[in-house]
């Protein structure tokens, strides 16, 4: 390992470092490997035609989450064309190559990023990999996660290592106390605004502070999920007892003695004193509101009931989300009507974000024509809510209780919302045509969402509370 104060990050990756290469690029090695049936199938599929086999099949996971259908008694169909041959070739070739998958009707299925951390497959100070933007959400166990792409993919499956140079580090210090009824949600939309979408480019962020170490796993994995709606290479938080904790039983985790043993050394995984960082930000979680989106991209986001930009029309990416969204410049989102509400994706579909949405719900009733669907993370976490009476919370206020994927927080599945429905969605993207052709997603908190559904327009939960 290398000498002198280090960085979280350069900690755990000088301890993966394989080689450095005459380009300065660096073979590290990668613990493990998770795969879902869009991507995933696609680099297994690789792999056989090039006639190479998985290294290290007991190091790889794949689960059925991004064109799985959602709706109640579900099969290999979907409304996707060519979903059925998606799902099929991952399973058959997870069989082949001996992958452990969490399929269709075993309960450990879910979205990649939520079925990981419950199964304890990520853990402090390993590197995991998946063909996914979103992996970034399992730093928040103190481990070096990113997204790659389907030919690196097949790299890993067949060498369990990485060709990349190493990214530059940035620290994003929250300090301070999150206000009452403010959320990671909330606080992850205000640094993309502050940030902006490219605020993190290339960099693996740290997030720190007082304010991050109060928050508990699940709204640590929210922050670190949408950091890489800032084009981070990644994000990491120091591991802590409420990460230890979070993991122990988990499947895949270290037990018994050899769990004390990895507590030992996880201990040791922080920023070291007077470590410098590429590029630092401070943040006062006193400052941060309930938020929302008014644009078509998550920086376009400002507290419920601030306006939409009043010089937007003079900014040509501005302009373009003003005339995308239908919203006026000079005026709040607050308040406008809404046609649908979407809890769920890897941000905010865990069971601390459906208990949160419920305590909302409860004895209310979801506005007239407003669509409402709530798809929870994994199996486990359907489950868990069911064994609480949670479905029935959503069930009796108009929801529809769905089986655990990926859903409408994104199109790809073949199900959408109607075109230019406005959504408030507890997903982490409002691109253009995200949920469906021409679709206007609001991102929000799931609290937000819930008590917009009943309001029947964007509002705050104090409003529903009145």
């Amino acid at each position: 390992m290398t000498e002198g104060p280090l960085t979280l990050a350069e900690k755990i990756w000088s301890a993966h470092r394989v080689m450095t290469l005459e380009s300065g690029a660096e073979v590290i090695a990668i613990d493990r490997l998770l795969l879902h049936e869009r991507t995933g199938g696609v680099a297994l599929k690789s792999l056989e035609e090039a006639g190479r086999t998985v290294m290290h099949p007991s190091r790889v996971f794949a689960t059925m989450d991004h064109i799985v259908d959602t709706f109640p008694g579900r099969t290999d169909k979907t409304l996707m064309p060519t979903g059925t041959a998606f799902i099929v070739s991952t399973r058959e070739s997870a069989k082949r190559h001996g992958i452990t998958l969490f399929d269709i009707d075993d309960p450990r299925q879910g979205i990649v990023h939520v079925v990981s951390p419950e199964q304890g497959i990520i853990l402090p100070g390993a590197i995991l990999v998946c063909p996914d933007s979103h992996t970034c959400t399992q730093g928040a166990f103190g481990g070096l996660a990113w997204g790659i792409g389907s030919s690196e993919a097949e790299h890993v499956l067949a060498t369990m290592t990485l060709r990349m140079n190493r990214p530059p580090d940035m620290r994003v210090t929250i300090d301070g106390v999150l206000g009452e009824g403010v959320t990671a949600k909330d606080l992850a939309l205000h640094l993309i605004a502050a940030l902006g979408s490219n605020g993190a480019k290339g960099h693996i962020i740290e997030f720190a502070g007082s304010a991050v170490r109060a928050l508990d796993m699940e709204a640590r994995m929210t922050l670190c999920n949408m950091a890489t709606e800032m084009a981070c290479a990644g994000a990491v938080i120091a591991p802590d007892d409420k990460t230890f904790d979070w993991l122990e039983g988990r499947p895949y985790a270290p037990k018994g003695e050899v769990r004390e043993q990895a507590i030992a050394a996880w201990r040791a995984l922080y920023s070291d004193e007077g470590v410098v960082f590429a590029t630092e930000h401070r943040f006062d979680a006193a400052e941060v509101r309930p938020m929302v989106t008014w644009g078509n991209s998550p920086q376009h986001a400002a507290p419920l009931g601030a306006p939409v930009p009043a010089d937007a029309l003079s900014k040509a990416d501005q302009q373009r989300a003003v005339e995308y969204m239908a919203v006026t410049p000079g005026e709040p989102v607050a308040g406008l009507p809404i046609d649908a509400a979407f809890i769920g994706s890897c941000t905010n579909s865990r069971i601390s974000d459906l208990r949160r949405a419920a305590a909302i719900l409860k004895g209310r009733k979801v506005a007239e024509g407003v669509k409402a669907i709530c798809v929870p993370g994994s199996t486990q976490v359907k489950a868990a809510a069911e064994a609480e009476g949670l479905h029935e919370v959503f069930l009796e206020a108009g929801f529809e209780w769905r089986e655990a994927g990926c859903s409408m927080c994104f199109f790809a599945g073949g199900e959408s919302f109607a075109p230019e429905a406005r959504v408030i969605s507890s997903t982490n993207r409002n691109f253009e045509s995200r949920q469906g052709p021409n679709t206007r997603t609001h991102l929000a908190s799931p609290e937000t969402v819930a008590a917009s559904a009943i309001a029947g327009r964007i509002a705050l939960v104090s409003e529903i509370a009145a």
